[in-house]
């Protein structure tokens, strides 16, 4: 509803805190409660939790540009979905097919390309703001 409304911001702040509730609350109380804690599968502390992180560090440099998300990073979002999407049904139907082995040669060089051009994107925006308050 936010977002139709226009405040994109409430929208984008809600998103955020659901997801470090969910993850620091939820997650938290369960292990706690639990005698032998939650277990981790193995595919998910290999590839799951890097992606996670590896998603995170790139969207910081997103962020400190303007406040907004352009449709250029806002579309690259949405391909890391689809290959991240696309990788996990692969892996279900066959975890030993090519897709599945090749997919960290796909997405590690492009997740770092990708992060050194936008965090120089931000720190040139970052260093015309300075130089125009001078």
């Amino acid at each position: 509803m936010a977002t139709l409304r226009g405040e994109r911001d409430l929208a984008v702040g809600n998103v955020i805190g659901s997801n470090i509730f969910n993850i620091l609350v939820v997650l938290g109380l369960t292990s706690a409660v639990s005698d032998t804690g939650i277990y981790i599968s193995n595919s998910a502390q290999r590839f799951d939790i890097p992606v996670m992180l590896a998603v995170a560090i790139m969207c910081l440099p997103i962020f400190f540009t303007d406040n907004q998300v352009s449709r250029r990073e806002g579309i690259l979002l949405l391909c890391y979905y689809v290959l991240y999407v696309g990788y996990l049904v692969a892996n279900a139907a066959d975890p030993d097919s090519i897709w599945t082995g090749s997919i960290n040669l796909i997405v590690v060089p492009l997740t770092l390309l990708m992060l050194c051009l936008l965090s120089w994107r931000t720190w040139l925006t970052f260093r015309r703001k300075r130089s125009a308050k001078e």
